[in-house]
């Protein structure tokens, strides 16, 4: 997985798999003029090679594009079905649940942790079926939390085990991303890789903010509250995105994850490093929003919640920001400046909530919404920097396919803040009734993370000091 600025970079280090499937008007079988490109059924291709430019020229950029187009949608699909449990939360006891603070924390948090789980297979799915075949399957599977959800939100006696099992299907949203990044990375030759990978990132992570925008007016169609509307909606917009992938997109013949790739990751102590950093960085933009409109609500309840939604937006268009930023002064500098901010928005947040103030507080969460935004950008951005340092040129494919491994791994792990986060909130409220020592916790990771940065990758006399990182 990558974000926009990440420098071009396959999740397996392959830059010349077999790939895209034929255009639409393409015949089912036989050969693509003199580039080599094969067509059989089932709308795999064999001799794909973006990286020969007679052929990228001719079709392969046509039918790259057009992959892309289908996979952003079924990304940001995804992302709405991870996210939609948030929307929902606040809202369930107005609707005849009886669920206290605690409980409702864990129906937010519990999607994040199996989407996050359920990275990595997701990126090894890819290649044992198809990408267009996987992206009709996941997508299909999206409609499995959205019919769960639309029918336990009408039912009032649904015990609590029911609902968190429900909210754990929502995972399989946060699972798109990983095989949707891995799907589009075999289709871009290296030279327009990160630009392709970058605009499927951010389409995907903006469903987070979307579906907080436009899911609250929907279930407020007509009179009255209608829930089960929010998982509804999903339903036929699954089956489009089914259906466009059908019609729409290509299978690559020969495509592999290099196991080895992640094996090697593994043992690299950066990539852990990283990982932690990405916890932070991602883990607390997918964190901070699940938990946003339950914390407006209970916090706030007179204000405006309808807004939380600003927030996940804010976060999601400033990521491709933080790339291009650390393109110029370097991934590690502004990854320790971001997360500076995001400390800086977490006390913050604090001091909003002793003086009372809904604007301080609103303010101080866009603070840590953008920073953790520029931070996922920058810190990806540091990957393939840290992984080719020092090393010499026969190396190098053995070191961008350690770095690929990384940036698979550094995804999943970032991703299970998006469960820390809210459980934190829950715990410092069950705990004393405020949520001040869940946000001096998470000031502290900040400050580690700040430091630990600085200390490996910009300290002088560090061994990657001298090294652009």
């Amino acid at each position: 997985m990558t974000l926009s600025g990440t420098p071009p970079q396959a999740p397996d280090g392959t830059t010349t798999a077999a790939a895209a499937g034929p255009s639409s008007a393409a015949p089912a079988t036989g050969s693509d003029d003199s580039f080599g490109l094969v067509t059989t059924p089932g709308r795999w291709i064999e001799g794909w090679d973006p990286e020969n430019r007679g052929q990228w020229l001719a079709r392969g950029r046509r039918i790259a594009r057009r992959n892309l187009g289908w996979s952003v949608y079924a990304e940001f699909l995804g992302f709405c079905v991870w996210a939609v449990w948030s929307v929902v939360v606040p809202q369930l006891n107005d609707a005849g649940f009886a669920l206290s603070l605690d409980q409702q924390f864990w129906l937010i948090a519990l999607p994040s942790l199996v989407g996050a789980t359920l990275r990595v297979p997701y990126t090894f799915a890819v290649p044992l079926v198809g990408g267009r075949n996987w992206t009709i399957i996941s997508s299909l599977l999206l409609i499995l939390p959205a019919t769960a959800l639309a029918v336990v939100v009408t039912r009032p006696e649904t015990s609590f085990g029911v609902l968190l099992l429900c909210a754990a299907l929502a995972g399989f949203g946060g699972g798109n991303f990983a095989s949707s990044m891995t799907n589009i990375s075999f289709f871009y030759p290296e030279a327009e890789k990160g630009k392709a990978l970058g605009i499927n990132a951010a389409g995907g992570n903006l469903g987070t903010g979307i579906v907080q925008m436009l899911v609250p007016l929907v279930i407020t169609i007509g009179a009255g509250v209608h829930l089960e509307r929010a998982g509804l909606v999903f339903v036929p917009l699954a089956l489009i995105s089914a259906i466009a992938a059908w019609r729409g997109m290509d299978n690559l013949r020969g495509t592999t994850n290099d196991v080895g790739a992640f094996a090697v990751a593994l043992r690299h102590p950066h990539t852990w490093i990283i990982s932690f950093l990405y916890i932070g960085t991602f883990g607390s933009f997918i964190g901070y929003a699940g938990a946003f409109p339950t914390l407006l609500a209970t916090q706030f309840p007179e204000a405006p919640t309808s807004l939380a939604f600003v927030g996940a937006i804010i976060g999601a268009v400033s990521r491709p920001l933080g790339g291009s930023l650390a393109d110029k002064v370097g991934g590690a500098r502004l990854t320790i400046v971001a997360l500076l901010g995001l400390a800086v928005g977490a006390l913050g947040a604090i001091a909003a909530l002793r003086a009372e103030s809904f604007v301080g507080f609103f303010a101080a969460f866009l603070l840590l919404f953008t920073c953790s935004g520029i931070g996922n950008g920058s810190t990806y951005r540091m990957i393939p920097a840290v992984f080719r340092s020092g090393v010499s040129a026969a190396d190098l494919p053995v070191a961008r396919k350690a770095a690929a491994g990384c940036i698979g791994i550094a995804g999943a792990v970032g991703a299970f803040g998006g469960f820390f986060i809210p459980r934190g909130f829950a715990m410092s409220t069950n705990a004393v009734g405020t949520l001040e020592p869940a946000l001096l916790v998470f000031v502290g990771a900040y400050l580690l993370m700040a430091a630990l940065t600085w200390t490996v990758y910009r300290r002088r006399g560090a061994a990657l000091a001298a090294e652009s990182i």
